[in-house]
């Protein structure tokens, strides 16, 4: 329930109507005072949406712990107790994304602030020098595996070895695209000139990515900096993808079930159902990604983090299977077959799509 404070007038600001309690019963709004302090933009919304008594937690409950249940029920008539499919979606997906774009500052500080800070100062020596020094220490008869790994450690700290920067050793993310090439060419001039000689489809299909191939390449960005690039881009992107998905999820679905018994909209709430589950198992593992830098020096997270991956990977997997059984109610047998032929139609339909996404993706980055 909402903490607005109440109108002393009894008129409904809406419909005229004269309201005896709180809200109007001829078009149900409150009649509470226009203005409000601040904070009531924030508590309103998740007042609206929760509900206080119950309806959001219990469709979460019912989500996640039920498959299928909560779409059945929403499709008995009962909806007055629960958050609209739609609306929960939305909701989920906002969520979802909005702590993704947490987890790229988190890597973004991670490269700023941890690594660095860690590194010691480089030793000045000249490559042959350290050539000679590695390969010595390397051939001692009493070095163990152990301590072989701790000397190529080490090295990792030197400015240079064998004409790799001691940066990018072990880290190759950092390397730089300046010396890079495509097809033996070096500029996108390059590249057009050998389209023009050979009239190649394929290198003329290739040309955007090739383009912004050799944009990287004069910005002298390096591969960590593309992927985090990509990452918010794609981050961004992905839930437009994933709303304009749910229609041929639901065709899909409606493509092998009996069409006088389920409408679309049958198969769209489910779809809405399934979808609004599989942010969540996203948001799950986002969270545990923000968390991850303050607690893996303790063996007991990182134990905990695994089992906890695996869980949710794994009941991840059936519960499609699980919803389906539940909610269409066929031979268990026919809903196994069914259920296995839509999920993988929409496994590969969905990779395509991811594909096109992260190609989309790559070109969109700046």
């Amino acid at each position: 329930m909402s903490h607005g404070k109440l109108r002393q007038e009894k008129n409904c600001l809406n419909c005229d109507h004269i309201v005896e309690e709180r809200f109007c019963p001829h078009c149900g709004q409150e009649n509470t005072e226009i203005r409000q302090p601040f904070y009531y933009l924030f508590t309103h919304f998740f007042e609206d949406f929760t509900h206080y008594d119950g309806q959001f937690w219990k469709t979460m409950r019912y989500l996640v712990f039920a498959p299928g249940r909560l779409t059945k029920i929403y499709l008995l008539g009962k909806r007055q107790s629960y958050v609209p499919p739609v609306k929960l979606y939305i909701f989920i997906s906002f969520v979802t994304f909005f702590i993704a774009s947490f987890v790229g500052l988190n890597i973004n500080n991670k490269k700023s602030h941890g690594e660095d800070s860690l590194r010691v100062a480089p030793i000045e020596l000249d490559s042959a020098t350290r050539k000679i020094a590695l390969d010595a220490a390397l051939s001692d008869p009493l070095l163990t595996s152990e301590d072989s790994l701790n000397i190529r450690k080490a090295l990792g700290d030197l400015p240079v070895y064998d004409g790799i920067k001691a940066d990018n050793i072990g880290k190759m993310g950092d390397i730089s695209l300046k010396d890079a090439n495509i097809g033996d060419t070096y500029s996108l001039a390059e590249y057009d000139s050998l389209i023009n000689k050979n009239h190649s489809f394929i290198r003329k299909l290739l040309r955007p990515f090739v383009k912004k191939f050799f944009e990287f390449k004069e910005q002298e960005l390096t591969f960590s900096e593309i992927a985090q690039n990509f990452l918010i881009v794609f981050m961004h992107t992905l839930p437009k993808a994933l709303f304009f998905y749910l229609p041929f999820f639901a065709f899909i679905l409606w493509v092998f079930h009996d069409k006088k018994k389920w409408w679309y909209f049958d198969h769209g709430v489910f779809t809405l159902h399934y979808f609004s589950f599989l942010l969540l198992i996203v948001l799950f593992f986002l969270i545990l990604n923000l968390i991850e830098p303050m607690l893996n020096s303790y063996s007991w997270f990182n134990y905990l983090s695994t089992w906890l991956y695996a869980i949710a990977i794994i009941y991840a997997s059936i519960y499609f299977f699980i919803a389906h059984r539940r909610y269409y109610g066929t031979r268990k047998r026919k809903s196994i077959l069914i259920g296995i032929t839509v999920f993988f139609i929409n496994t590969f339909a969905f990779s395509i799509l991811l594909l096109m996404l992260a190609l989309m993706s790559l070109l969109l980055i700046h």
